[in-house]
C-alpha cells in the first residue's frame, strides 16, 4: 500500500507538470517532430509525386508501374510495422530508430543509381518500406506518450507536425532540385536529410520516461490479444483502411493529377504544399480538441472533411478550387494522424502501444498501397481520376459514420511503473 501511495504521488506530480513547458516531455515531443520531418512520411511520400514524370520519361514506365513500386514500399511497411512496434516496446526507441534511419537514408539515396530494371526499383522500395515506419511517427509515438496523460493529445500533435512541415517543404524542394540538378542528384540530396537531421536528434533527445521518474497510466491495460478482440479496435481499423485507401494515394499523385488538368508544375507543387500547411494546422487543432472532446467524434468530423475535399478535387480544373480541396484533405489527414495513437492509448494503454499501433499501421499501409494502385490503374485505363475520386469520397464518408459506433473510454486511471 505504501509503495502504491508513493507511485500515486509521483504520477500526480508528473501529470501536473504537463501544463508547464519546463516539463521534459515537451523537449522529447519537439525533438521527435523534427526527426519525423526527415523520415519516411516526409521524404518518400511527399517527394514521390515529383519523381513520377521524370522516371516515366527516363525509363518508359507507366504510372501504374511506378505506383506499384510505391505500393510495394507501403505494403512492406505495413507487414513490418507490428514487428517494429514490438521491438520498440521491448527495446526502446534509440536501439530501433538509429539503425533504421541509416538503412532508410542509404536505400533512398541509392534510387539515384536506378537503371531500366524493375527488380532494382521494387527491391529498393521494399527495403525502404521495411524500415520506414521506424523513421516515421510509429518510431516516436511510444516515447512521447510515456511522458503525458492529460496533455497527450497536444504532445502527439506536436510530434506529428514534423511530417506536416515536411509535407510543406519537401514537394517544393524536390521539384526545385529535379529542375536544377536532375532527378538522380535529387535522390542523393533528399536521402542525406535523415542522416543530417533525424539521426543526431534521435540519438540525443528521444527517450522514454524511466521507471524512477514516470508512470504508465494504466494498471489494467489489456494485452494485445484482448485488444484485438475489442469492438473499438476493429472500428478504428475499418476507418483507417477506408481513409488510407482514399487519401494517401491522392497525395502521392496530386502533383501529376493537377498537371494533367493544365495546372503548371509550380502550381501543383504549391497545392501539395498547401495540403501540408493545412495538415500542420489540422494536427495542432486536433491535438487541442482531443484533450477536450471525445476522440471518435473528432475523428468523425475529420473524415467528413476529407470526404468533402475529395468530392471537390474530383472536378477541380483550375488552381483555386484545387487549393481548397488540397487544404480540406490536408487538414483532415493531419488531424486523423493524431486520432489513431491517441485512441489506442486511451482505450488500451501504453504497455503494448507500439505493437497495437504497428497492427494499425499495417492496415493503414496495405490500404494505402491498394489505393495507390487503384489510382494508377484508373488513370492508365480511363485517362482520368474522376471516377475513383467519387468512390473515395463515399468511402471516407462511410468511415466517418462508423465512428458513431465507438464505445466509451474504459477506466484505466491507476498508474503503474513503466517496467
Amino acid at each position: 500500500m505504501a509503495t502504491r501511495a508513493v507511485l500515486d504521488v509521483v504520477a500526480d506530480s508528473a501529470i501536473k507538470g504537463e501544463s508547464s513547458w519546463s516539463h521534459p516531455g515537451w523537449k522529447v515531443a519537439i525533438a521527435s517532430s523534427f526527426a519525423c520531418m526527415a523520415g519516411f512520411g516526409s521524404i518518400l511520400i511527399y517527394s514521390f509525386g515529383a519523381f513520377i514524370k521524370p522516371l516515366s520519361a527516363e525509363f518508359g514506365w507507366s504510372r501504374q508501374t511506378i505506383a506499384v513500386a510505391f505500393a510495394s514500399a507501403s505494403f512492406t511497411l505495413g507487414l513490418c510495422s507490428p514487428v517494429l512496434g514490438w521491438l520498440l516496446d521491448r527495446f526502446g526507441p534509440r536501439r530501433v530508430l538509429l539503425p533504421c534511419i541509416v538503412i532508410f537514408a542509404a536505400a533512398f539515396g541509392s534510387l539515384s543509381t536506378l537503371h531500366k530494371s524493375l527488380p532494382q526499383l521494387f527491391c529498393t522500395f521494399i527495403l525502404i518500406g521495411a524500415v520506414g515506419n521506424a523513421t516515421a511517427q510509429l518510431g516516436y509515438t511510444r516515447a512521447v506518450s510515456t511522458w503525458f496523460r492529460d496533455r497527450r493529445g497536444a504532445a502527439l500533435a506536436i510530434l506529428l507536425t514534423g511530417s506536416s512541415l515536411g509535407m510543406v517543404a519537401i514537394p517544393i524542394l524536390a521539384q526545385s532540385l529535379i529542375t536544377e540538378v536532375g532527378w538522380r542528384m535529387s535522390y542523393v540530396i533528399l536521402g542525406s536529410l535523415p542522416l543530417l537531421i533525424a539521426f543526431p536528434i534521435a540519438a540525443l533527445f528521444v527517450r522514454e520516461r524511466r521507471e524512477e521518474v514516470g508512470m504508465r497510466t494504466n494498471a489494467a491495460t489489456p494485452s494485445d490479444a484482448s485488444a484485438l478482440k475489442s469492438r473499438a479496435f476493429w472500428i478504428l481499423l475499418a476507418t483507417l483502411i477506408l481513409g488510407a485507401m482514399s487519401t494517401t494515394g491522392i497525395i502521392t499523385q496530386l502533383s501529376a493529377l493537377l498537371t494533367d488538368r493544365g495546372i503548371n508544375a509550380a502550381g501543383a507543387g504549391y497545392a501539395v504544399a498547401a495540403a501540408g500547411a493545412a495538415s500542420f494546422v489540422g494536427r495542432l487543432s486536433t491535438g487541442w480538441l482531443l484533450d477536450r472532446f471525445f476522440a471518435p467524434r473528432v475523428g468523425m468530423f475529420l473524415l467528413f472533411t476529407t470526404s468533402l475535399g475529395l468530392y471537390l478535387l474530383k472536378t477541380a480544373a483550375t488552381l483555386p478550387p484545387a487549393l481548397v480541396a488540397a487544404v480540406l484533405i490536408g487538414f483532415s489527414m493531419g488531424g486523423e494522424s493524431d486520432v489513431t495513437p491517441y485512441v489506442l492509448a486511451r482505450y488500451f494503454g501504453l504497455k503494448t502501444l507500439g505493437l497495437l499501433y504497428g497492427w494499425a499501421w499495417m492496415a493503414f499501409a496495405i490500404a494505402a498501397a491498394a489505393g495507390s494502385i487503384l489510382l494508377g490503374r484508373a488513370f492508365d485505363h480511363t485517362g482520368t481520376y474522376v471516377g475513383v475520386l467519387q468512390l473515395f469520397s463515399v468511402a471516407t464518408f462511410v468511415a466517418g459514420a462508423l465512428m458513431l459506433a465507438m464505445p466509451r473510454y474504459p477506466d484505466h486511471s491507476t498508474p503503474v511503473p513503466l517496467s
